[in-house]
């Protein structure tokens, strides 16, 4: 007999509300939810496929353990013993620097995911962290952190109320949306046009969203921070400069017209190879309009001025006065969000704290650079150890990195790697441990990241729709066994990882005059606590603190665990509201528009200026049924469109002899690959576009699927020496490449990695 269960969807960053069907302990089906607060039905084939990607067969059911060069499967507490003999080993001999972690993006997407990394970096006191973020986002968190004073203070568009909304380097209708959380972006593109707005997307392809938009600008890739910063000039040449009710909070205004005025249209308009009339026309159209948000993504943060052109993105919102005002950009209030503070002046946020061992990346929000994960394994050098062992939690770094021969080569040296996740992938056929965790099905989910940008205040969560199966163990006990087998205190019961978090969380709460249980006994605000589990205590401490939360009974109708678990479909708070000057922690109290290590990055802009590249260089591309390396192994998510294949322009595909469908190979700094060329009006002349997350073509993995069709990996053309030197994120868009085509039989193969 069939039944129905809610599950909140863990594919994406749209976070839908889903509704699934089960047989027994499988689901059959997934439909969108109608009376999910957020999403109303909304679902796309990621969560229609829901089902297929939670019962995949080459899902690890059981540890791992590598015996005698091979991994083999063993039971968790062989596999728990083997952690903790290797991570303390090298700790001891080396230092904790000496052990790496690599944080991929599927950590976001979970429970487990969010609450434990933290608490495993604490413990283990190592500045050897990588995450995703410097693949994709960091330059948004630099950006935040430098005007706002909180790397997590991101502003994101008021889709259902903006009468103007510009669009740079993002492809929503592809994506779902990142750094902006929102159910349907497609429906609320069209509902923005509907009622009488103005879309504009600046993008080197026409994608789907390009395809919907008023006006879509086809600009040179990697110029993005040039063309953002010619509108900032024209707004003050012109006189258009009406920053509004945000006015009393900022700081440097003054300064912005000198900092700004090289980058006249004129200026830009060869380096961008678009119009000087055109760029006058979206400044003025920009701040004419009743209300108008400037919303930039991945296209925009993976080029050479990554973090200035996130920064002018928010420059001309805040120009435009629609920083903070409903119709433009909102700072989201998150249910479990900390106790909001009073407004007044923090500590701020700083860069380059420490340096990379190898190169001297600085750090940016506590990381250095995933490019840089490989060096710091294979280069000895006098300042320090090499990293000698990596924890990776849900990474698969030798697909998302530059240069992934080398990371593979140096991940094969290491002395020791564990590896927590469901497959055996390019990267953890590597660790010497694989931990798997359990499907989606048999998990809890609430969104404790992307509520911190949903375009509407809501909260939701959903228990496990399925249990847990014999033999599985629940992610959460994964990472607090792997945080005690790391940290040296293994064997401990794992359920004292959640009460230590817990205390310390109500002992610093009680000290804090704003908080709501200030001055309170904190082992009574704890005996208070409601859930199954050490997770869901946790969730019920935060919602309780939040700033809708009771207080622990000072606000008897605010929000407890108890409440959210009384509406399954969730608790809609509202829509976004105006919030400055509360969330700003910068030292001044205020926005710092212009911040000493922006000001010092501009002259970098403006050589670029004179700059200019011939030949063809690339971008990256998505599809609407993929998310980064993870779904190329379901059936329903591939084929179709959905391929490998490299789009080119009919004129430089007729120029270069290259036919639709023939292989070709592509040539970058880091190596070359070959693959399908793909004749299309869709890129721009001078661009050619690979999609990102494929090369599933390496021995020892257990991807049947994906290796009967596994592409090649972009990023290999990379060699990883490119980075936004503010943020430390890869330069994955505008590099150059070659083209000549490719040898019959080679098509989809990855090519050896020779230098150029």
């Amino acid at each position: 007999m069939s039944r129905t269960a809610l599950r909140i969807c863990p594919l994406c960053e749209a976070t839908c509300g889903l509704t699934l069907t089960i047989e027994g302990t499988a689901v059959t089906g997934a439909r969108g939810d109608r009376d999910d607060v957020f999403s109303q039905g909304f679902i796309c084939p990621k969560g229609a496929s829901f089902g297929a990607v939670d019962g995949d067969p080459d899902r690890l059911r059981t540890p791992l353990v590598r015996k005698g060069g091979e991994l083999r499967e063993a039971t968790w507490e062989e596999a728990f013993d083997a952690v903790a003999a290797g991570v303390r080993e090298v700790v001891e001999r080396y230092g904790p620097n000496s052990v790496g972690v690599v944080l991929g993006n599927p950590n976001v997407h979970t429970v487990a995911g969010a609450l434990y990394p933290p608490v495993l970096l604490a413990g283990l006191r190592t500045r050897s962290i990588f995450t995703a973020s410097t693949v994709d986002q960091m330059p948004k968190h630099v950006s935040s952190g430098l005007l706002y004073g909180d790397a997590l203070a991101i502003p994101v568009p008021d889709l259902d109320h903006t009468d103007h909304l510009l669009l740079i380097g993002a492809n929503p209708l592809e994506s779902n949306g990142s750094l902006c959380t929102a159910p349907d972006f497609p429906g609320k593109l069209k509902a923005l046009k509907a009622r009488g707005g103005t879309l504009t997307v600046i993008d080197p392809r026409r994608t789907r969203t390009a395809k919907l938009a008023d006006r879509h600008i086809a600009i040179r890739p990697g110029t993005d921070a040039l063309l953002l910063a010619a509108m900032a000039s024209v707004l003050f040449e012109e006189g258009l400069v009406a920053p509004g009710e945000s006015a009393p909070h900022l700081q440097g205004l003054d300064e912005l017209p000198d900092a700004v005025r090289d980058f006249t249209p004129e200026a830009v308009a060869d380096a961008c190879d678009v119009d000087a009339g055109t760029i006058r026309v979206l400044a003025r159209e920009l701040a004419a309009a009743p209300t108008a948000a400037v919303y930039g993504r991945i296209g925009s943060c993976t080029v050479p001025h990554g973090t200035l052109a996130s920064w002018l993105v928010d420059v001309l919102n805040i120009l435009t006065g629609n920083l903070d005002r409903p119709g433009g950009a909102l700072f989201p209030q998150a249910a479990t969000d900390k106790t909001p503070r009073p407004a007044g002046p923090g500590h701020g946020f700083t860069l380059g704290r420490w340096q990379s061992r190898v190169s001297g990346h600085p750090e940016a929000k506590g990381e250095l650079p995933l490019s840089a994960l490989a060096e710091e394994i294979d280069t000895a050098t006098e300042e320090g150890e090499p990293v000698r062992a990596v924890i990776a939690v849900a990474a698969n770094p030798v697909l998302s990195s530059p240069d992934g021969d080398r990371l593979d080569k140096a991940l094969d040296s290491l002395d020791f790697m564990v590896s927590v996740d469901p497959y055996l992938n390019e990267t953890s056929r590597h660790a010497h441990v694989v931990l798997p965790p359990p499907p989606p099905s048999q998990s809890p989910h609430h969104d404790f990241a992307f509520n911190t940008l949903a375009v509407r205040n809501q909260v939701r969560y959903t228990r496990p729709a399925v249990p847990l199966e014999p033999g599985r163990m629940a992610e959460a006990e994964i990472l607090a066994r792997l945080i005690l087998a790391a940290t040296g205190m293994h064997g401990a019961d794992p359920a004292a990882v959640d009460t230590l978090v817990i205390d310390q969380t109500l002992g610093k709460a009680v000290k804090e005059p704003y908080s709501p249980v200030h001055g309170r006994d904190p082992k009574e605000l704890a005996a208070q606590l409601t859930g199954v589990n050490g997770p869901e205590r946790r969730l019920d401490m935060m919602l309780r603190l939040g700033p809708y939360g009771d207080g622990f009974g000072v606000r008897p109708d605010g929000l407890t665990l108890e409440k959210l678990l009384a509406h399954p479909h969730g608790i809609d708070l509202g829509p976004l509201k105006s919030r400055l000057p509360q969330p700003l922690k910068t030292v001044s109290g205020k926005v710092e528009l212009l911040p000493r290590p922006i000001a010092d990055d501009l002259p970098r802009l403006r050589a670029a200026l004179r700059e200019r590249t011939d030949g063809l260089v690339l971008v990256g591309r998505r599809h609407l049924r993929s998310n980064n390396s993870w779904m190329h192994n379901v059936p329903a998510l591939t084929g179709g469109t959905n391929r490998c294949t490299l789009h080119i322009h009919p004129e430089d595909a007729e120029r270069l002899g290259l036919r639709d469908g023939a292989p070709v190979r592509v040539k970058g700094a880091g190596g070359e690959v070959v693959t399908e060329a793909e004749v299309t009006d869709s890129v721009r002349p001078g661009v050619v576009s690979l999609p990102h997350g494929w090369g599933h073509n390496r021995a020892g993995t257990r991807l049947n699927h994906a290796l009967k069709d596994p592409g090649v990996n972009v990023n290999q053309l990379l060699d990883g020496s490119l980075l936004d030197p503010l943020s430390g994120n890869a330069v994955l868009n505008g590099v150059p490449v070659l083209l000549v085509p490719g040898e019959t039989g080679h098509r989809g193969s990855a090519v050896s990695s020779a230098k150029l």
